[in-house]
């Protein structure tokens, strides 16, 4: 098989179709990516405009260039809207047919239609377009952590340079209105080989996009609180006992809180579940915001939460506290339409070493929170590392004296 434009254009609809097949499987598999259809049809619509130009000489011109033109546009568009709609925005109806409709009014002007390298310059600029506007599309998403958008990103905008070449080789074509030659060309040629690579190569990278959020959405479901947003249970644990362990070569100051709202039962009896889930919204939003980019907080469960303030001692942590003891009281004065007015006490404990675990720390500051609910809850208390290690070795001291007794008790018995 000889690697000229005819048996390149044959290879390059089965390709297209089997790819565009191939996505619309993978999308009924997973419906929830929406996008990955308008990928499929979009290498479908490429087949079918490849198929209109394999006519060119047994055909109207209208046919097998105008309307092959028009498909194509449409296909190149169509990638552009799956990419909007990868990334949550809405179809542009008009822009998305906006290139064809173009197409076919300016090669109705008498100075566009006896040129042939204006009508490629015009077919270029717009598949051009298209490409350079869907990998923009993903750029602006770059936020999401998705590591194969940066290959889509890069070929999308190359395949939309080379496009633009097409008018400087065309000027070199032998090209005549009545023959075939310009489907000899080396030029026509090298570029049809590079938009077959490319269709392969960009719809498994675009499959890969689909497979690594899919992958990404069920890890962060299974570490994201879904009612707040914050960190879980699992998380902040995973999260805290990894920072410690990073700080133990250089241990620093840190803060561990725990925040736990304040009759937090009678909110829901009163006011509802709903107002009551608006409500840990609310502080879950007032804790983010006081937190900084190192710092962990997330929501233990419940009306429990808890963070972790890296680099902190007791005054600052303090004045965290009392910041969103403050925030949140205040706003929670009003709550849709109600006076809520809810409240959270809070128990801190400062570690200067790396002596306990984030097990251990947390319990401490359980300790210190409920010292916060008995004196009267809407407060803050501190449990000191230093009285917490007392308290381990007065343990420690105890347990033998505590054995001896249980032996001579069962001596004496």
């Amino acid at each position: 098989m000889t690697l000229d434009v005819n048996t390149l254009f044959l290879v390059t609809i089965y390709v297209e179709v089997i790819l565009g097949l191939l996505l619309l499987f993978v999308w009924v598999q997973n419906t929830a990516i929406t996008a990955v259809a308008w990928w499929g049809f979009a290498h479908l619509l490429r087949a079918a405009s490849v198929v209109l130009f394999g006519l060119y000489g047994s055909a109207p011109d209208f046919v097998s260039i105008d309307l092959a033109n028009v498909i194509l546009f449409t296909a190149f568009a169509l990638t552009w809207t799956g990419a909007r709609v990868f990334d949550h925005l809405r179809p542009q109806p008009i822009l998305m047919f906006g290139g064809a409709a173009l197409w076919l009014v300016v090669c109705r002007l008498p100075v566009v239609e006896t040129s042939f390298g204006l009508r490629v310059l015009l077919s270029s600029s717009i598949i051009t377009a298209y490409t350079w506007a869907t990998a923009y599309e993903f750029w602006r998403g770059r936020s999401e952590p998705l590591v194969s958008r940066w290959p889509a990103i890069f070929m999308l905008f190359a395949h939309g340079a080379l496009y633009l070449l097409r008018t400087p080789f065309g000027a070199m074509l032998p090209w005549s209105p009545t023959g075939n030659q310009v489907f000899e060309s080396v030029w026509l040629t090298v570029l049809s080989f590079e938009a077959l690579l490319f269709t392969i190569s960009i719809a498994f990278i675009l499959l890969a996009m689909a497979k690594e959020r899919t992958e990404h959405r069920h890890k962060t479901a299974a570490l994201v609180d879904p009612l707040t947003g914050i960190a879980n249970r699992r998380a902040f644990l995973q999260d805290g006992e990894a920072q410690l362990k990073r700080q133990s070569t250089n241990p620093r100051p840190i803060a561990v809180m725990l925040l736990d709202l304040d009759n937090f039962k009678s909110i829901n009896d009163r006011f509802g579940h709903a107002t009551g889930d608006h409500v840990l919204e609310l502080f879950a939003d007032v804790g983010n915001r006081h937190m900084r980019r190192d710092d962990l907080f997330g929501r233990l469960g419940g009306e429990e939460f808890a963070a972790m303030l890296f680099d902190t001692g007791r005054d600052r942590a303090l004045a965290v506290a009392e910041e969103i003891r403050a925030a949140f009281a205040e706003g929670t004065r009003e709550v849709e339409g109600r006076s809520v007015v809810a409240t959270v006490s809070i128990g801190i404990v400062i570690s200067h070493d790396a002596v306990l675990d984030l097990s251990a720390l947390l319990a401490q500051a359980d300790h210190a929170l409920y010292r916060a609910k008995d004196n009267g809850r809407n407060r803050i208390e501190v449990a000191s590392i230093d009285s917490v290690l007392d308290r381990i070795k007065r343990v420690t001291a105890d347990r033998p004296a505590v054995r001896g007794v249980g032996a001579a008790a069962k001596s004496a018995a």
